[in-house]
Formats: C-alpha cells, sequence, structure tokens
C-alpha cells in the first residue's frame, strides 16, 4: 500500500476531502519522523513500535571492490510489530489452511 492509496483509502471510509485526508496523513508521519528524529520511542498499540537502533563506527567492505571502507557510526529507525499484527499476519487464510492440512495428516498418522 502506497501513501496515496492510504489517503484515497481515508477519503473513502470518512467520507473526508481530498485535502483533509491528505494532511492527516502527512501529519501522522511526520509526527512517527520527529519523534524519532529526537530519540523517542513510538508505540501504537496492537500495530507495532519504532525505534531507533544505534550502530557503532566499523570497517566494512566495498562489495564492488572489496577495499576497507570506514563506516561511521548511524541511528537507524527500526520497526517491531505488535503482538495483535503478528498474530493477525500468521492467522491469514493461507496460514489457517496449512494448519488444518497438517493437523489432519498428524491425525491420520
Amino acid at each position: 500500500m502506497t501513501k496515496s492509496q492510504l489517503i484515497r483509502l481515508l477519503m473513502e471510509q470518512s467520507d473526508t476531502p481530498a485535502e483533509d485526508s491528505s494532511k492527516v496523513v502527512r501529519i501522522f508521519f511526520d509526527s512517527i519522523k520527529n519523534a524519532l528524529q529526537k530519540g523517542d520511542k513510538v508505540e501504537i498499540r496492537g500495530f507495532g513500535s519504532f525505534i531507533l537502533k544505534k550502530y557503532s563506527k566499523y570497517t566494512g567492505r566495498n562489495p564492488r571492490t572489496g577495499e576497507s571502507v570506514r563506516v561511521g557510526k548511524k541511528k537507524l529507525p527500526i520497526f517491531k510489530p505488535g503482538k495483535e499484527l503478528r498474530e493477525r499476519i500468521d492467522d491469514s487464510k493461507e496460514t489457517v489452511e496449512i494448519r488444518k492440512q497438517v493437523r489432519k495428516k498428524a491425525k491420520l498418522r
């Protein structure tokens, strides 16, 4: 799903004008970006959390040349899915069907 698809979905489901829907989505994402930029953790219950992972400086390798390259310390945003999201994805129709088949085979043994 893209940002524009999310805006369109918000417009359709809430009968909100395009301009307002776009503003809501922009504010939502900007708020997450700003919080992470300040070093805050962003937690959305039932969905997941965004945290910053800090990496120390290290010596890496250029994959094309094999030459050693110094990489400075950095921070990267990491998304950790929440329990509800993990369970919802895990309980997709395909997964449920596979589980049924496995149980059926186990009973036949």
